[in-house]
């Protein structure tokens, strides 16, 4: 499964991929225990039991049996293909209920957002009331084979005992040969009730296999070539030269797009949404190949070197940190399993969650939930930048990697990733336009197209559509910081007249003697 493309994944149901793999692992499991442990042995009965009928009765006998076995395996094996195509429809509904629970237990959170249960609970009821139909239909159909197998086998039975009893009449057999072909039918039965289940499980097993298979034998859209070489990064210049790229045909992304990051800078990437600057990190990482043109790291084509070296030089933090349901020390040594404790921790200092994690009573141990759930967004993102702090890579690329934080952390973070990414070779996915103020170069994207390069000061200059964006983003900052203002001020002044009232409540509360109060001076007695 890991080796297949991004594109499979994202366009995979997790809970019907795990339900076709299991059936897969379980019809080969009884593929062979069906064969090994009844197959075989019951065929070998069948010839013993043909071969003790042709010595001691006639060939008519053989005749009997042997039309029996051969006309109850064909019934058997017509219905079980009739019952192939109802077992199919049940286990694609089994699949598409199997679906939706996982898919709406991963969505927990959003669910309860919603108070959607009951709709879930509904969804999920239509799912299993079409598998109830079928699951119905597929019980049915099993018990007018099982009729079918009986009346086929009670027919050869009677007969059998019908010569066998005018023989015993004619004196040519005994009553000990009238029982004896009556054990012997009667011993054919069961294997041969088995022979119908082991082509039914046989046949299903084989089913699901060739379901399973399909997904197997799907070819992985990205592959390392032959005689491809790992990855030499000298200084870790990357460069895009005339890069074009579309997901879909009909739309493409990146159109004529060349840019380089020199060794040890740092360049930011920034746009407008859809403008396609993910889609970069994901072609340098090789999760997709260009459709033109070719991305170089020191000169070496990506597509000429192992998947695995490329990405051991390349160390990533994401925007959506997902995190695995281990603990944290876990998660940060994924960055560099054979990591010293000292190292560990030196990384989580410097990402500012060292602290944190010794405030907690498990420490390193703490379990982090289903995709670090139990986690702020603010700590995942900074388990996910010690992680490849720890990694140490020569090249960085960093998608908004402070976006989850608070402002104050944001700056000790962004302190942190500024001396991380000193004299390494860093790639900048920003969104947020004041992160990246002192970065090298920024590269401005638009439509998939480079339409302007520079440094903030002179992107400014040339007022363009950076600084349309930034103009934006300080407007909106503004606005957020005046409400913010104006909310501060609307609860001081709530907090004053709510001190003011408690003060005229005290003075009415006081008591007051009239009898020895007096006005100022020059005033009257009160």
């Amino acid at each position: 499964m890991h080796r297949l493309s991004l594109r499979f994944h994202l366009e995979r149901k997790t809970g019907g991929l795990t339900r076709v793999l299991e059936r897969g692992r379980s019809g080969i499991e009884n593929i062979t225990r069906m064969t090994l442990m009844t197959f075989v042995p019951t065929v070998v009965e069948f010839a013993l039991v043909l071969v003790i009928f042709a010595v001691e009765f006639d060939w008519r006998y053989v005749a009997v049996v042997t039309g029996m076995i051969t006309l109850y395996l064909s019934f058997t094996i017509f219905a079980t293909e009739w019952r192939m195509r109802i077992r199919r429809a049940m286990n694609e509904s089994d699949r598409d209920a199997n679906t939706k629970a996982i898919d709406s237990l991963l969505n927990y959170e959003t669910v309860k957002y919603f108070g959607a249960e009951e709709r879930e609970a509904k969804r999920y009821d239509a799912s299993l009331e079409t598998y109830e139909r079928a699951s119905v239909r597929t019980y049915i159909s099993l018990a007018l084979l099982n009729t079918g197998q009986a009346a086929i086998f009670t027919v050869a039975l009677t007969l059998c005992m019908v010569m066998s009893a005018r023989d015993v009449m004619a004196g040519v057999n005994t009553l000990g040969q009238f029982i004896m072909v009556n054990a012997l039918m009667l011993q054919l039965f069961i294997p041969l009730n088995f022979m119908g289940m082991v082509y039914r499980e046989i046949k299903q097993g084989m089913t699901d296999i060739e379901i399973m298979m399909d997904v197997l034998e799907q070819p992985p859209e990205i592959f390392d070539r032959p005689g491809a070489r790992a990855l030499e990064v000298t200084g870790g210049a990357v460069r895009f030269e005339n890069v074009r790229f579309h997901y879909d045909v009909d739309r493409p992304i990146l159109e004529g797009l060349t840019f380089e990051v020199p060794a040890g800078k740092m360049v930011a990437i920034v746009g407008p949404s859809g403008a396609g600057k993910s889609t970069i990190s994901r072609i340098l990482l090789r999760f997709y190949d260009v459709a033109g043109g070719r991305v170089t790291i020191d000169g070496q084509d990506i597509r000429d070197v192992t998947q695995k070296s490329l990405r051991h030089a390349i160390g990533v933090v994401p925007q959506d940190t997902v995190l695995f349901n281990d603990t944290i020390r876990y998660n940060l040594l994924y960055g560099r399993p054979d990591a010293s404790e000292a190292d560990v921790e030196a990384a989580a200092r410097l990402a500012q969650i060292d602290g944190f994690i010794k405030t907690l009573p498990q420490g390193y141990e703490t379990m982090v939930g289903e995709r670090g759930l139990k986690l702020s967004g603010g700590e995942k993102q900074r388990v996910a930048i010690a992680r490849t702090i720890l990694k140490a890579p020569p090249i960085l690329m960093l998608d908004e990697a402070t976006s989850a934080l608070d402002s104050h952390t944001e700056k000790e973070i962004q302190d942190a990733l500024d001396k991380v990414s000193k004299n390494r070779t860093t790639l900048v996915i920003a969104h947020r336009l004041s992160t990246i103020v002192t970065a090298d170069s920024i590269i401005v994207l638009d439509k998939g197209q480079l339409v302007e390069q520079g440094t903030h000061a002179e992107l400014m200059e040339q007022g363009g559509l950076y600084a349309s964006l930034w103009n934006r983003q300080r407007q909106a900052e503004r606005a957020r910081e005046e409400l913010a203002a104006a909310l501060e001020q609307e609860k001081l002044e709530g907090e004053r007249i709510k001190a003011g009232r408690m003060s005229a409540e005290d003075l009415t509360a006081v008591p007051f003697d009239t009898t020895r109060a007096t006005a100022p001076a020059g005033g009257s007695e009160i």
